[in-house]
């Protein structure tokens, strides 16, 4: 199918953790349907999986994600006693030399993450320098990853103030915005596991993390509504909990679903438009 290429489409990414990876699925079920976003924004792991996108290595990244097991993820922890239970070297030194290693000036598209001030609050939006810094700066989650410092600024997790940032995307001149939000069935999956008798109670971590975006949930619905994307899909993830990385095929069959529900109206959406 030809791509279209007579709107400046726009695909905003939303914050998720481990659930982020169905932002995969999205963008190649979108894609082969020829809608071809030209601008990329993401908050937290939507900045992760969007950068890598806007450099056009999704298909090589699309295999490290699904080669992730349970050791490898917990292999990438190297715990911290300052600021977060993680650094996050391990890792982004990782994603740095594999996918992370251009400016984002050089993307193949516009490309901006968005973070968070942790001195003021305020929200900081990362359009210009190295990917990587902006991706660690982004995917900052208070209380699991260490701060990210830079230019006298100590920089945690978008999700606190933009989870879906379709503001950014706007600002950077998409005319038709196509959004994602993970957040749809998350508070279903810890009322089941409550409901339960055999479940375990939730650990330290996956509960600080399951707090934080509940959190970001509310604040993604009361930002979109006062600044509505044209599309949203909303992959049904309710299973998938936010530290199951090794999860990553399930998850991209999940994006992939759910965007394709959505192609035809998208479509005819973009006819309209």
């Amino acid at each position: 199918m030809t791509a279209r290429r007579d709107h400046r489409i726009g695909i905003v990414l939303g914050a998720g953790s481990a659930r982020g990876w169905a932002h995969i699925g999205v963008l190649q079920e979108l894609m082969a349907a020829g809608i071809v976003p030209g601008v990329v924004c993401g908050t937290s792991i939507g900045a992760l999986v969007g950068a890598i996108y806007a450099g056009g290595r999704l298909d090589a990244f699309e295999q490290w994600v699904t080669a992730l097991t349970w050791r490898r993820v917990v292999g990438y922890f190297d715990f911290s006693f300052s600021g977060g239970i993680l650094k996050g070297d391990r890792l982004f030194a990782d994603l740095r030399e594999g996918f992370l290693d251009q400016n984002i000036e050089d993307l193949e598209r516009p490309f901006a993450a968005v973070a968070t001030d942790l001195r003021n609050g305020r929200e900081v939006w990362l359009r210009d320098g190295p990917v990587a810094d902006a991706v660690r700066a982004s995917i900052a989650l208070p209380g699991l990853f260490t701060p990210h410092a830079g230019d006298g600024r100590l920089l945690v997790d978008g999700a606190l103030v933009n989870p879906v940032p379709v503001s950014l995307c706007r600002a950077l001149n998409a005319d038709f915005v196509i959004a994602v939000d993970l957040s749809s069935g998350f508070a279903g999956r810890f009322a089941r596991r409550a409901e339960s008798r055999h479940a375990k109670p939730p650990g330290v971590v996956e509960t600080v993390i399951a707090s934080i975006y509940i959190m970001s949930a509310r604040v993604a619905r009361s930002r979109m509504a006062g600044e509505p994307a044209d599309a949203v899909i909303q992959p049904r993830l309710g299973e998938l909990g936010l530290l199951d990385y090794h999860r990553g095929a399930e998850a991209i069959a999940d994006g992939r679903a759910a965007a394709g529900e959505l192609v035809p109206q998208i479509q005819r959406l973009l006819d309209e438009s």
